[in-house]
């Protein structure tokens, strides 16, 4: 990039960043006790679940941004 371009923050990629924030806030997805992994509740694997689900979307986010 030359200094006389400007950065353009305006990528169709960012569209990807509101799946980490929407999902959770689907309370369907885990309103059961069951199934259970390793013995956790369904809320708390899934909760770990959409952490990488977050990390994920950034990720290729960044990359394809970059």
């Amino acid at each position: 990039m030359t200094a006389g371009e400007k950065r353009s923050d305006r990528s169709p990629w960012n569209w990807l960043l509101i799946v980490p924030i929407v999902l959770p806030l689907c309370t369907f997805l885990f309103n059961a006790d069951g199934p259970r992994l390793f013995g956790f509740p369904l809320f708390y694997w899934l909760q770990l679940a959409f952490i990488l689900v977050g990390v994920a979307c950034t990720t290729i986010v960044y990359r394809m941004t970059k």
